[in-house]
């Protein structure tokens, strides 16, 4: 099984310098070169403290030159603010740059703050997310570029460079709703699933997509999809218990806090299966636990879900150190 850690680049409370942030990260992902970590995958957000990362490809360049093997992900280049041009520049000169590392996530986004500020009508930002996923690939495949749809129209571009990994990077849509899942698998693309899921709709939304791609005529066959899992690992359940509530209180603070009742909501869900909000996610949601006990709800979701690879987001320092410690030599 093939184990990631996505990203964030949190500044909880604003303590501390931002710049630490950054160098904590790169750290963290120097420690995942040198260890058995398939890849990276790095967390695109706009106007919040969350995660102050608005470009997964200028960071990704730096991640590749702090390392030699760990794969580069996006988790995700947020499709459609992008002009899709730039975003097949940009993508395809990080592949070169990391020596065909590249894993390309992409996805629309869900945060009408960063529609609006970007100018992307929210109606729009489904097709717009589309469209510039088929013109990036185009750009990659394809010697000059002639394109023709409701949002973007070219006609003879060469766009350069190409990606390194030909055709082009491995290519996966993050993929929550059910009409997002059986877009994506009509179309023969692998999808990312979310952190904020349950075990049960991770099984559900899985099987969903199996059915989809094989009515849609494609096959399973030596594709990897990733599921994304908050992660609290600490020396004792209590320990770990506690770490899991207090990331949860940080996620649906950024996400839906009151700082954001002036503006249009970044809710996750507004249905938490009818329990309180941090319950839900500390009950069903985040992996949490001694390393011991973590690694048996791993094997729980291999063989509930069909789970192959699993991408962590560590909620602690000692998390992800003990992550890499103890969980990764056990998988």
């Amino acid at each position: 099984m093939k184990l990631g850690v996505l990203q964030f680049f949190s500044w909880p409370g604003r303590h501390g310098p931002l710049e630490e942030v950054y160098a904590r990260a790169l750290e963290r992902i120097e420690i995942m070169d040198r260890g058995g970590f398939d890849a990276v995958w790095l967390a695109e957000h706009h106007f919040t403290t969350f995660s102050v990362c608005p470009s997964v490809h200028m960071l990704g360049v730096l991640a590749a030159a702090r390392t030699r093997r760990l794969r580069i992900g996006t988790a995700v280049s947020l499709a459609a603010l992008y002009h899709p041009l730039r975003l097949a520049e940009e993508v395809a000169l990080l592949d070169m740059l990391s020596g065909g590392r590249v894993n390309w996530g992409a996805g629309r986004g869900f945060a009408h703050s960063e529609f609006e500020a970007f100018g992307v009508p929210p109606e729009e930002s489904a097709e717009r997310f589309r469209e510039a996923v088929e013109i990036v690939l185009k750009a990659w495949t394809e010697e000059t570029l002639t394109y023709r749809g409701n949002h973007f129209t070219f006609e003879g571009i060469e766009v350069l460079p190409k990606p390194l990994q030909q055709p082009h990077p491995p290519v996966w849509m993050a993929a929550t709703s059910e009409p997002a899942i059986e877009w994506a698998a009509g179309r023969g693309f692998s999808i990312l699933m979310d952190p904020h899921a349950t075990v049960e709709e991770l099984g559900r939304k899985r099987r969903f997509y199996s059915a989809k791609l094989a009515a849609a005529g494609f096959s399973e066959e030596g594709r990897d999809i990733p599921m994304a899992r908050l992660v609290a690992l600490a020396p004792t359940q209590r320990e770990a218990q506690e770490v899991a509530r207090r990331g949860a209180h940080w996620l649906l603070d950024a996400y839906a806090g009151p700082q954001h009742t002036h503006r249009k909501s970044m809710q996750v869900r507004r249905n938490y299966d009818g329990k309180d909000s941090l319950d839900y996610y500390v009950e069903d949601v985040i992996l949490h636990g001694t390393p011991a006990s973590v690694i048996e709800q791993i094997a729980r979701l291999r063989a509930e879900v069909g789970l192959d690879y699993l991408i962590c987001a560590p909620l602690s320092r000692e998390s992800f150190h003990l992550l890499a410690d103890k969980v990764l030599p056990c998988l």
